[in-house]
């Protein structure tokens, strides 16, 4: 008669690395637009905005949240499609950049 083992059960969890939404510079924005689009996307109070409004200005980027892939996708889109400031005296006619990246 033969004789059966029991499967093997393979335990594959893996954590994701969480990523990172960056916020470009450009020189079309407005720090108002700014701090207004990073309060209204991401719950960051004034003062916090204005700190980030700086830091792209300087640094020309600015980590602006930390999530899971997907969740920075969609916040990423979202500054993407926030729309045109409409206190640029430069005729501004869209919505800054933003990219994604992993945090480690």
């Amino acid at each position: 008669m033969p004789t059966f083992t029991e499967p093997e059960v393979v335990n594959d969890t893996r954590i994701l690395p969480p990523y990172h939404v960056i916020l470009l510079n450009d020189e079309d924005h407005t720090y108002q637009y700014v701090i207004h689009m990073l309060q209204t996307l991401f719950g960051h109070p004034q003062e916090r905005g204005f700190q980030l409004a700086v830091e792209v200005d300087k640094k020309g980027r600015a980590i602006v949240f930390t999530t899971s892939k997907e969740h920075a996708e969609f916040k990423r889109d979202q500054i993407h499609a926030f729309g045109p400031d409409p206190l640029s005296s430069k005729n501004c006619k869209g919505s800054m950049s933003a990219v994604i990246e992993p945090s480690f």
